[in-house]
């Protein structure tokens, strides 16, 4: 194992989510299915999103899943149907989610987000509370996937959370393992920024799309965000693999998303040209994982230079000068340049 796989390792030991908080996402969502089961007109329920597709990382944020209406009992409902918009029905699965949701956690709520009702249970574990969100979703009667709410419009739109989950588990065992770490390294580095770049989809789409099998982490990160950047920088879209949904979305504006991926793709490459290297991967990732990776300290002649541009006043024999190399002129900083007294 080349040092580029280490040190990404131990990045991982930082941002991979921890068992207890992980665990009671699963209770909680699990929970919120089995009193779904009950709603007037239940076909099933499903999970979706992270969870499902072992993709989380610290801190552990929410748990996705979904319930299917029986179209049989809602014929005015959805696009299919009579036309009726999904708030409604939202707001009457959160009436039966939160009353029974208290009977095991006294101080949960229920509220909703963009997609239907979503839980908060009040009870945090480790310092985390996951929540859980739950989509009240429609068969379609033309085409694959569901009809899903999206409550901030109050209209339904075609996606297909099932389908994703089946397609990002694919693959054998050492295939999918080597894709869920690249996804979570992804998350984390996403994540660095105020603004994040990239939905987690569409994070995942990438690595479903250009990660192969037989690729070891380091190799099969490097080749996501490269390849991301070149199809940013073309312009070209990145399409659903449900072929259901619109194609998926950046977050920000193409440039900026371009330079983010290239500028990870570039230390990556240098990274792994310098496998044997340990202090150059510590450099090189120290730029794609600022916020987990310290690069290290100068050395040498760059390390005395920088001693040099600090504030704290420096004698010659710190530097190992002596003799004529000692005649250093005093120097003050302003700003990026230094000016001899």
């Amino acid at each position: 194992m080349g040092h580029t796989e280490t040190i990404l390792n131990e990045v991982r030991s930082q941002i991979d989510a921890q068992p207890e908080p992980l665990k009671e996402a699963r209770v909680r969502l699990e929970l919120a299915r089995s009193i779904a089961d009950t709603f007037h007109g239940a076909r099933y329920t499903y999970r979706s999103g992270s969870l499902a597709q072992h993709t989380f990382i610290h801190p552990v944020g929410d748990g996705d899943g979904g319930l299917v209406l029986d179209r049989r009992f809602y014929p005015e409902l959805g696009p299919d149907g009579g036309g009726q918009t999904p708030a409604k029905i939202a707001a009457e699965l959160c009436a039966l989610l939160g009353p029974a949701v208290r009977e095991v956690y006294p101080g949960a709520r229920c509220g909703t987000s963009k997609r239907g009702p979503k839980i908060s249970f009040a009870r945090p574990v480790n310092g985390q509370d996951p929540t859980v969100d739950l989509v009240v979703a429609l068969t379609r009667k033309e085409g694959s996937g569901l009809w899903i709410p999206n409550l901030h419009t109050n209209r339904w739109e075609a996606s297909d959370p099932e389908k994703h989950v089946e397609l990002f588990t694919s693959g054998s065992e050492s295939h999918k393992r080597t894709r869920r770490r690249v996804v979570r390294l992804l998350k984390a580095w996403n994540k660095q920024w105020d603004e994040p770049g990239f939905s987690s989809h569409n994070l995942t789409v990438w690595a479903w799309e250009f990660i192969e099998p037989g690729m070891g982490m380091a190799v099969a990160l490097s080749t996501v965000l490269t390849q991301a950047a070149a199809r940013v920088r073309a312009g070209d879209a990145t399409p659903d693999p449900a072929g259901v949904s619109p194609n998926v979305r950046l977050l920000i504006g193409r440039s900026q998303a371009e330079k983010r991926l290239r500028m990870a793709a570039e230390a990556l490459t240098e990274a792994l040209e310098h496998d044997d290297d340990r202090e150059a991967v510590l450099t090189a990732l120290s730029r794609v994982f600022r916020h987990y990776v310290q690069a290290p300290a100068a050395s040498g002649l760059a390390g005395k230079a920088a001693l040099l541009r600090g504030a704290a006043p420096v004698s010659t024999a710190m530097l190992g000068l002596a003799g004529p190399a000692a005649a250093v002129p005093a120097t003050r900083a302003y700003g990026d340049q230094e000016y001899g007294k």
